[in-house]
């Protein structure tokens, strides 16, 4: 094919993503102004499936038994790989779409729609996969354990950042909330009959701070008290605290955890407490696909985007797409948008302002280019496949 051949279509893509901007505009919007915490994203699955579904998509709702998440299937000529976008939908509590979950999840609507409405022999699979509770709960982590990935022969998503990047990493990371059981009493007149379960957990949470100076620099623990008693004159027996572990990978994560457990039971057990350990579903390094990377890179640049190298060392998060990265091809490519952070009021009210939607454009746009790449250029799928192959080898 030459140069001129391969960039008509995909002119055109960019054509059918500029056409459908108002719709694609709407929907993100509505998912901005009502935003639904993990596992409760039921108006925005909506609002993500009803076009795909009148653009002659196969939908499932449901699947993984996920009740938020979603489905969405086309293939234009048979043979050709299996490509995956991911959708992105649930909010934070208190400052909503303060990781532009609103966009994320419409630019890969958005992608789909233009593939389908500009390739109708496109020779590959388009599955569009709505995955829930991203920031609380990994519903990706559930939906490779049951499968849903293992045909998928790339999978990819945009993010909204204060910086464009496409090789930005992620650490490893695992949510722990500690319970811990005292004994009530009066706090005056007979504290000796008590066991405070506020000591144990203040004990513990200095254990935790004393613990920071023996781990690599690249290990976060973060957390907040969530109960501390109910009345300053009763000896509490329940209190808790819920924390976060990170570490560059899960195998330097388990090290941490066994640090951090240690120290809290100890803690406990020095006031004659009990502490009982819950812990979320553990999200797995990035394994960004370099091969991947660079035909996204390269499609940014084609729309005037320019690409910036990921920090050396630092800021860097964890998501539930390091377990897809496991899996299967993936990257998770971010696009400028403004300089706010992310988990902040001011990126929140970036997410829903004209530079938010600004973005979702590009996203969906450079989503819809790199994924007609995979299905159109044998060697470039042929380097994205043997780099996987090698690295899970």
């Amino acid at each position: 094919m030459s140069a001129q051949q391969e960039k008509e279509p995909k002119q055109q893509l960019i054509q059918a993503v500029d056409a459908r901007d108002a719709m694609l505009r709407e929907i993100s919007l509505k998912i901005h102004a009502n935003p639904e915490l993990s596992f409760h994203e039921h108006q925005a699955q909506q609002w993500l499936t009803e076009p795909l579904a009148e653009a002659g998509f196969t939908v499932e709702k449901g699947i993984s038994g996920l009740e938020t998440s979603f489905r969405a299937t086309w293939e234009g000529t048979p043979g050709g790989p299996t490509i995956a976008l991911l959708a992105e939908y649930d909010a934070l509590p208190g400052i909503g779409h303060a990781c532009g979950h609103n966009l994320i999840g419409t630019a890969a609507v958005g992608a789909a729609l233009a593939l389908k409405d500009t390739c109708p022999e496109l020779p590959g699979k388009i599955v569009v996969l709505g995955t829930p509770a991203e920031e609380e709960g990994g519903g990706k982590i559930i939906m490779c354990q049951d499968g849903v990935f293992d045909d998928v022969d790339a999978a990819m998503m945009v993010h909204p950042q204060n910086k464009t990047m496409v090789l930005r990493g992620a650490l490893a990371c695992v949510d722990a909330t500690f319970t811990f059981h005292g004994k009530q009493a009066h706090a005056s007149s007979s504290p000796e009959k008590g066991i405070s379960a506020l000591d144990a957990l203040v004990n513990a949470y200095v254990a935790i701070n004393s613990l920071r100076q023996f781990m690599k620099e690249d290990v976060r623990i973060h957390g907040i008290i969530t109960k501390g008693g109910d009345a300053p004159n009763v000896v509490p027996e329940l209190t808790e605290a819920v924390f976060i572990l990170r570490a560059s990978t899960v195998q330097e994560l388990e090290t941490v955890r066994e640090k951090v457990y240690r120290a809290v039971r100890c803690a406990a057990e020095g006031v004659g407490a009990t502490v009982d350990i819950a812990e979320g579903l553990i999200y797995a390094e990035r394994n960004n696909n370099k091969a991947l990377a660079g035909l996204f890179a390269r499609n940014l640049e084609d729309l005037g985007i320019e690409v910036n190298d990921p920090p050396e060392k630092g800021g860097v998060g964890s998501s539930d797409i390091g377990n897809v990265s496991q899996m299967t091809a993936a990257i998770h490519p971010y696009i400028r948008l403004g300089d706010a952070t992310t988990h902040t009021p001011e990126f929140a009210a970036l997410a829903g302002s004209e530079e938010g939607m600004i973005e979702l454009n590009r996203a969906a746009k450079a989503l819809a280019l790199t994924a007609y790449d995979l299905c159109t250029d044998k060697e470039a799928l042929r380097e994205v496949r043997s780099e996987f192959e090698q690295w899970k080898a």
